[in-house]
Parts: structure tokens; sequence; C-alpha cells
């Protein structure tokens, strides 16, 4: 298989993976075609190669500077803008980790917390549903401990951890 028919299968690859995870497709392959990009890439390049909108690169672009794994970068004599990806993919599981905790495990953990504090009926039914939202809670709470601890974590440190739980 020649490289560049490899870097596509990969692109279009992980953009259908993506959708799993309830990440944008179109995201994710832009995410992946500045990932396997030997050079920063223009809106121009990415529209070319990704065969996408102009409005399409710019508000997927967007979304992965915000998500902290893509960046511009300057290139010598252009005007345009040039985008690249972190290559580093232990740091890269980390960001997305990060802010996938922030928008999905934190709001959860908020509303919770909340319909434990703000149901003040002492009915049989009301304390079975704040028994279920208090582990709900537990459950959650454990697992942003987790997220919290991979965050910080080095790669080898998680790695031997995982090994661990594993065999245990």
């Amino acid at each position: 298989m020649k490289l560049e028919d490899a870097k596509l299968k990969y692109i279009h690859t992980w953009g259908s993976l993506a959708t799993n995870w309830g990440i944008n497709k179109t995201m994710a392959q832009v995410h992946a075609l500045l990932l396997v990009s030997t050079k920063p890439l223009s809106a121009d390049e990415i529209m070319e190669t990704l065969q996408i909108s102009r409005g399409n690169v710019n508000m997927n672009v967007r979304a992965l500077i915000d998500w902290g794994i893509v960046s511009k970068e300057f290139v010598v004599g252009e005007r345009k803008e040039f985008f690249v990806a972190d290559k580093d993919i232990w740091e890269l599981f980390k960001q997305i980790t990060k802010e996938r905790k922030k928008r999905e495990i934190e709001p959860v953990l908020k509303v919770l917390d909340e319909l434990q504090e703000e149901v003040n009926d002492t009915s049989e039914e009301a304390a079975a549903f704040k028994k279920v939202m208090n582990d709900l809670s537990s459950v959650t709470k454990t697992v942003n401990g987790i997220l919290e601890k991979a965050i910080k974590a080095d790669e080898h440190w998680l790695l031997s951890n995982f090994t661990k739980m594993i065999k245990k």
C-alpha cells in the first residue's frame, strides 16, 4: 500500500471510530490529517485533502484548538494560517481526557449533587431516588478520580498500574 493511501485509510477510519466516542467525524478526520502530516497545513490543504468546505475546516480547526490538541503555526513568507497537531500521543491522550472530563464528567457530578440536595421529600420513593443518585455520584466520582490521576500521570506510571489492575 502506498503511503498516501495508508494515510487516507487511517484518516477515514479514525473519523468513523470517533463517532462511537461522541466526537464529530470531520473533526476527527481533520485532527488525524494534521497528526500524520509532517508539515503545517493551511485550511486550503485540509479542504483539498478531505474534500470538505472552508466553513467545515474553520469550524473544526477552531474546535480542535479549543480542545488544546491543535495549534496555529507561523510559516515564514506566508500570509495564510497554518495548523499543526501535537504529535506526542501521551500528551494528546491526557489533553483529550482532561477536556472530556471537564465537558462530560464534571457537569454530571454537579447535577447528581444538586439532585440529592434539592429533593426534600421524605417519602420512601424519595429515599430510593436519593440512594440511586448517591450511588451514581459515587461511581462517577471514582471515575473522575481515575481520570484525574491519568491526566497527572506519566506514561509509564499509568501503564504499569493498568497492567497490575488487569493481573488481579
